[in-house]
């Protein structure tokens, strides 16, 4: 509560113009930010793109925000829009780029243990590229970030029942989608 306590100050500070009170905003939620961008994007690049204008935008509407929801809530809200936005204007190809990501492997992991540990990376991204971008969101909100039902409510914008049902059917899709790796 501290944390939101003082994200509040910082807000009401940045909001009358104080750019050191929003620098110190953007480096505590920059990282999970561009986390949660990482997720739903799939690319480094499209992610920084992403939460680099969700600031932008921030920064320029900070005199609108009146602290109905945490700073940190309604940044969530800002991202996940960038990202819904970018996910709805693509064209429905798989994006690849990041299947490389996998981490390093610890030194009695075999090749053949590496491989598929890319292969099921590999899968489960092509499977994401699958959902639609609202189930994209919900189901790396909750199951990626451990995010509340109600948290992802109000950072999507829509009600908690519909959060639900977008993770059950995202959650039932990849099942779907992964079978082989079951």
């Amino acid at each position: 509560m501290v944390a939101d306590t003082d994200d509040a100050l910082f807000a009401v500070r940045a909001a009358e113009g104080d750019e050191d009170a929003f620098a110190v905003l953007v480096q505590r939620h920059a990282p999970a930010l561009l986390r949660l961008a990482t997720s739903l994007l799939g690319t480094a690049a499209e992610a920084e793109d992403a939460v680099q204008d969700a600031f932008l935008s921030a920064w320029r509407r900070l005199p609108e925000f009146q602290g109905r929801s945490a700073f940190g809530t309604w940044m969530y809200r800002i991202v996940t829009n960038r990202c819904l936005n970018v996910l709805r204007s693509r064209r429905p190809v798989a994006s690849l780029e990041a299947a490389d990501d996998v981490p390093a492997a610890e030194h009695t992991t075999s090749p053949a243990r590496i491989a598929e540990g890319r292969d099921a990376v590999r899968e489960l991204r092509e499977a994401l590229d699958l959902l639609s971008a609202e189930q994209r969101a919900c189901w790396v909100l909750r199951e990626l970030d451990g995010r509340s039902y109600e948290f992802i409510a109000d950072a999507v914008g829509i009600s908690q029942e519909a959060v639900r049902a977008r993770v059950f059917r995202a959650r039932r899709s990849l099942t779907q989608a992964l079978g082989a790796w079951r």
